[in-house]
């Protein structure tokens, strides 16, 4: 890349920033530069993350983003990605969060881990994943863009930070031996009514999985850390979030996660 690629670069994510600082949306970066490379969007990625971490925010982990058929479905693609967590998107159970701060949010329930050791590298496997994992919990994401619709490639998903913008935490408990992940079903319920439901393996098979595919995608730079958060993707596909509703995730083996919207 060129000066003149790092210039659009870091106005790009001058751009997103402040599309998410003042919630005015803008036009999807691949209206800018059709054919954006991935490789290029992780850079704008980069970019948005470090000016927040200069602005005082803290890495907590990681998330994978359109790991299941239903998510890449309703998305138009056809492979997942990834986007980083900051201290300030994290929410307790039984948050109050204001409808006002976001743009075009949606929600997603998730199976999420606590890692007690480093993942690193692509030739980590599923029972090394296992072997990392301190706990489990169920997890809201909410997802939001700082685009004018959701109308988006990949790309666009991966600059924007693969749409992050909250993550409600469930009670995190020991991942036992006798838990499948895979068969663990989920039940997303809004003011009460269950709407979404999906099993673990809705995500590339097993949850896990996503701990594997983010290690080696995180390999040339810090991998998968001790302590940090990750978020392995949706069971089901993302549901829009209003205010005046209370969206409530549960599942057998889990504690479950509930948000209050205003």
């Amino acid at each position: 890349m060129d000066e003149r690629d790092d210039v659009w670069i870091a106005a790009t994510a001058s751009d997103l920033l402040a599309a998410e600082c003042e919630r005015v949306p803008i036009d999807a970066v691949t209206l800018r530069r059709p054919g954006l490379p991935l490789e290029t969007a992780y850079r704008i990625q980069a970019a948005t993350v470090g000016r927040r971490i200069a602005g005082g925010a803290r890495v907590v982990g990681h998330k994978a983003g359109a790991t299941s058929s239903a998510i890449q479905e309703q998305a138009g693609v056809d492979e997942p990605d990834s986007g980083v967590l900051l201290d300030d998107m994290v929410l307790p159970t039984g948050s109050t969060l204001a409808r006002s701060v976001l743009m075009r949010p949606r929600v997603e329930a998730e199976l999420a881990f606590r890692l007690g050791c480093d993942l690193v590298g692509p030739a980590v496997g599923v029972e090394e994943a296992r072997s990392a994992v301190q706990e489990v919990f169920l997890a809201l994401e909410v997802i939001d863009t700082r685009y004018t619709s959701w109308h988006i490639t990949i790309a666009d998903s991966i600059a924007d930070n693969a749409s992050a913008a909250r993550v409600v935490t469930g009670p995190m408990v020991p991942l036992g031996a006798h838990v499948d992940l895979a068969a663990e079903p989920l039940v997303v319920s809004l003011n009460g009514t269950a709407v979404a439901t999906g099993e673990g393996r809705a995500v590339l098979g097993d949850p896990l999985r996503a701990l594997v595919w983010l290690a080696g995608r995180l390999h040339r730079g810090q991998g998968l850390r001790a302590g940090q958060l990750v978020l392995a993707g949706a069971v089901h596909a993302s549901l829009p979030l209003e205010a005046n509703t209370t969206v409530h995730a549960h599942s057998p083996h889990l504690p479950p996660v509930e948000l209050h919207v205003r």
